[in-house]
């Protein structure tokens, strides 16, 4: 499956207010377009601190916020340009190579990142310019 551009989909949601909610991803999903071969998380990213600042040349990632708000601001090479807000741990942003992100977390905001490919820290563009100037 071929991924234009980055998306923001809704995870099922189990449960009820009065005894709290369960949302899952299991095997093969439809919310996944991908093998996944990596998980992490990152925490405890002071609100002050802009993370990401990079873009993939063959991983895709899908991310979840576990836990408060993640803004993504994210670009592609040409017009391409928006924010997505995580601000509920059954949304689900999918971001396909060659998009560029910038990442605002809120106080002990959770990041959860499912990934198709194993850490390669060359398949990494961490130069903006260089990843605006990429030949597509």
């Amino acid at each position: 499956m071929e991924i234009k551009n980055p998306y923001l989909t809704e995870l099922n949601k189990i449960g009820k207010s009065e005894i709290g909610y369960i949302s899952f991803l299991q095997g093969k999903s439809d919310e996944i377009p991908f093998e996944i071969k990596r998980v992490f998380w990152t925490y405890f990213t002071p609100e002050s601190v802009i993370r990401g600042g990079h873009a993939h040349k063959t991983t895709i990632q899908a991310i979840i916020a576990v836990s408060g708000t993640i803004i993504f601001d994210i670009q592609g090479q040409k017009e391409y340009k928006e924010i997505f807000t995580l601000d509920s741990p059954n949304k689900l942003l999918i971001i396909p190579t060659l998009y560029w992100s910038d990442i605002k977390f809120s106080h002990n905001a959770v990041l959860l990142c499912l990934a198709s490919e194993d850490y390669d820290e060359l398949e990494y563009i961490r130069d903006y310019n260089e990843f605006k100037n990429l030949a597509l």
